[in-house]
Formats: C-alpha cells, sequence, structure tokens
C-alpha cells in the first residue's frame, strides 16, 4: 500500500473527468484538470450552475468516481489505490440529495448502525455510536421508528447520522438541502453549521443554495468544469456580476446592496449577514 503523508484531507491534482460516450459520441469532459486542497477542520463550500461539475468533482472525494486523469489524494492515499478504497470511504462520508438512497434498513437505530457494523467495529462500540450520532442530529427519540414513516427532513438526518456513526475525518453533503420544504432545510443546515463549529470534521458542502455558505471558511465556485473563484464568502461574493454571468446568484443581503448601489449608494457588499447588512443601509442613511 503505498501512501503519502499529507496535512490536506483532500487533494486534487490537475484532476480531469469524462463520462463514457455513446458509440459514434465523443467523450463529455466534465472535470478539466482541477486543483484543489481541503485543509483539515475548515468549512468548505463548492458553487456552480447545473452541469459545472461539481457534484462529479465531490464524487472523486470519497472514490465513487475514479480520475480520467490526474489524482485525488485522501489523507495522502490515492483513491486510484483499490487496497485503500475501504479507508478512503471511511476517511470521506457522502450525504446525498436524496435520503432514501441512503436509508436501507426499517429501523432507524438499524440503519445508523449498518456502515460501522459493515466496518466491523465492535457491538458496544456500535451502541455507543448509534446513540451520539442520533442525539447530534436530534433524532435519538426516534431511534425505533421506521424510517419509511418520516419526514424528508427527518430521514435525511438519519442519513447524515449514519455517515458520522463511521465517525469520519470528513463529510461531503452534496446538495442535501434541495428536495427539502424550508423547515426540513433549516434544521439540516443547522447540523451542518454546529459540525463545523465542533471542529472534529470537515465539511464539504454542495449547493446552490447561496445563503447556506456565508459561514463557511472557503466559497469555491465551478464553472464548465473548473474553478473560477476560490476565496472567503466576503471576497467572493463581492464578485456579483461575474457570479450572474456563469448563471449564480449571490447571497439576498448581497443583492440588495448591490441594487442600492445601482440606484447611487456606496454601500460594501461584503455585509454577508442580515445584521451586517441592516447595520451598513442603516449608516447610509444618517
Amino acid at each position: 500500500m503505498n501512501t503519502e503523508y499529507s496535512e490536506k484531507i483532500i487533494k486534487t491534482e490537475k484532476l480531469t473527468y469524462a463520462y463514457r460516450p455513446a458509440e459514434g459520441e465523443l467523450p463529455q469532459i466534465v472535470l478539466n484538470g482541477v486543483d484543489l486542497e481541503i485543509e483539515k477542520g475548515t468549512f468548505v463550500a463548492v458553487l456552480g450552475h447545473n452541469g459545472s461539475g461539481k457534484t462529479t468533482l465531490a464524487k472523486h472525494f470519497n472514490a465513487i468516481l475514479l480520475p480520467s486523469g490526474g489524482r485525488v489524494l485522501v489523507g495522502g492515499m490515492d483513491t486510484a489505490d483499490e487496497e485503500l478504497l475501504l479507508e478512503i470511504r471511511r476517511r470521506v462520508g457522502m450525504v446525498f440529495q436524496n435520503p432514501d438512497n441512503q436509508i436501507v434498513a426499517n429501523v432507524v437505530e438499524e440503519d445508523v448502525a449498518f456502515a460501522p457494523e459493515n466496518l466491523g467495529v465492535p457491538p458496544e462500540e456500535i451502541r455507543h455510536r448509534v446513540d451520539e450520532a442520533l442525539k447530534t442530529v436530534g433524532m435519538y427519540e426516534y431511534k425505533t421508528h421506521a424510517p419509511h414513516l418520516l419526514s424528508g427532513g427527518q430521514k435525511q438526518r438519519i442519513a447524515i447520522a449514519g455517515v458520522l456513526a463511521m465517525r469520519p475525518e470528513c463529510i461531503v453533503f452534496d446538495e442535501p438541502t434541495a428536495m427539502l420544504d424550508p423547515i426540513g432545510r433549516e434544521s439540516v443546515v443547522n447540523i451542518i453549521r454546529q459540525l463545523r463549529d465542533s471542529g472534529r470534521v470537515t465539511v464539504v458542502l454542495i449547493t446552490h443554495h447561496m445563503d447556506e455558505t456565508i459561514d463557511a471558511d472557503r466559497v469555491v465556485v465551478m464553472s464548465d468544469g473548473g474553478i473560477i473563484m476560490d476565496g472567503a464568502p466576503r471576497e467572493v461574493f463581492k464578485n456579483v456580476e461575474q457570479l450572474r454571468r456563469t448563471g449564480l446568484d449571490v447571497p439576498e443581503t448581497v443583492s440588495l446592496l448591490y441594487e442600492l448601489n445601482q440606484s447611487g449608494f456606496d454601500l460594501r457588499l461584503d455585509a454577508l449577514s442580515v445584521e451586517e447588512c441592516a447595520q451598513e443601509i442603516y449608516a447610509a442613511l444618517q
């Protein structure tokens, strides 16, 4: 087994990926030379319009997909090494859009226990992990319920608990709120914030909801299979016109400040939170 020591939990080097074409068609290049490093313990949001490559990139982080060119390292381990596949997937867990695709058991606690059981975790440790994970996502009282009777938001929290029970170093959330109502979405976003604040796990969030990224340490913006912006949210979201040209928007606070500036104001566009935005406008009116 060949491993390469790395302080980065995830690193891509000139990552290229092309879907296999149908007969007579050219390969469809989805990722084109992506270089990205994600440090341990950080919260990184990845944005991009449909077809930008963000979900394809996410699926490389725990070897669901393997590179057509370049390489992906997880804790220094090359995802192309089949001998390291189990360890890579133990370190990087994924939560997808549709929780129904991740729920495999008929009882909540059995579903959460599924992954650690397959990793060979001792039964007494599994019991501890399941209880801890369910409490973390606020679903402990539902441990004996049937998952199919739960709401979409509750199912998504169970899916997150199943990943937490593996004790991963990194969790990749691939548009986890896309199929949820506002209440379900808020509950999942709160869990992501708690994980970020705990500092115990690296969080990578793939989303098209700009407001979910305000608290991120970094925002990575993708377009046409490449990275076009990478920086702190306050810096990235200043580029309102460029983001809109790529089919994206900005947080509602930034959009309001931008429109006011178009009307003659001179407001800072890095006031991301509602409170900061209100203070910026208030100060300008004095």
